[in-house]
């Protein structure tokens, strides 16, 4: 069995990076923030680079929009898909950002990723309205801006310890309570990712229409993310949902690919009756 300063990482890491006046600001928060910063500067980049028809400060207003509704749907999808503890959160909702716990700072923990998608949905789609910006061209913006930027991230879950992955005996395990698992926090890292990002920067030479990338960027994510939790253990208030294997994220994850696959089809089908 490996028996390394890597596999025990945890044993001697802190997920408190510093404090500032007793109150501990944690790893996981400072990817996080650097996630959306890292992906407002990736848009800009390819804004500048390509010579997309985005006015002055549209982006950084978008980008408001985007980060209340990636925060508010993130934690809103946590509570109602995976939380215990639903009801209550619903009967006393100031409770839902609340970072104490018995007058305790613990921070904010709890974020679903397809809750942030459906805020991120809700979020463009308002700012579309009032700003008058096609919804189609900010969405593919976005799609070729966030997937480096969720590297991050998911950076940030495996120095929270959380999100753990299922028992193994690979020698690049990492013990957590004793139990060498896989770090498939890093894994999705790798693939949702960086391996997301290169499907939508290659595919972008053969975008049809608009808005298109945005759903081969979804497509590509769910089918990443099945295969990276594959080696994530499941939430321990769910377990499995299927054939003692299969996880609600993967059911989640494959249900964006195969919805995002139909409106791809009906959108390339109506593409080429305009383009007839």
């Amino acid at each position: 069995m490996p028996n390394n300063s890597w596999n025990h990482i945890y044993d001697t890491f802190d997920p408190v990076a510093f404090s500032i006046f007793s109150l501990p600001v944690h790893w996981y928060g400072i990817m996080y923030v650097l996630a959306l910063l890292s992906a407002l500067y990736i848009g800009k980049y390819f804004i500048k680079r390509d010579k997309l028809d985005f006015k002055e400060g549209q982006l950084d207003a978008y980008f408001i929009y985007v980060e209340i509704g990636v925060i508010l749907g993130a934690r809103l999808g946590f509570i109602l898909f995976y939380d215990t503890q639903t009801f209550y959160y619903i009967s006393h909702p100031w409770q839902i950002f609340n970072p104490f716990v018995n007058g305790e700072f613990v921070g904010i923990r709890g974020m679903s990723y397809h809750g942030a998608v459906l805020g991120f949905l809700i979020g463009t789609f308002i700012y579309s309205k009032r700003h008058k910006v096609a919804l189609g061209k900010v969405m593919d913006l976005v799609a070729i801006s966030i997937p480096l930027a969720y590297v991050f991230g998911r950076i940030g879950n495996f120095l929270n310890q959380e999100l753990v992955g299922r028992v193994t005996d690979v020698s690049w395990g990492i013990y957590v309570d004793g139990v060498l698992r896989h770090p498939s926090q890093l894994y999705e890292a790798i693939l949702e990712g960086f391996g997301v990002f290169f499907v939508v920067y290659a595919y972008r030479r053969f975008q049809k229409f608009s808005g298109e990338l945005i759903l081969v960027y979804a497509m590509s994510y769910g089918v990443f993310r099945f295969i990276a939790e594959i080696y994530r253990a499941p939430d321990v208030q769910i377990g499995y949902m299927l054939f003692n294997s299969i996880t609600f994220g993967q059911v989640l994850s494959l249900s964006m690919t195969l919805f995002c696959a139909f409106l791809w089809v009906y959108f390339y089908a109506k593409h080429k009756k305009l383009n007839a």
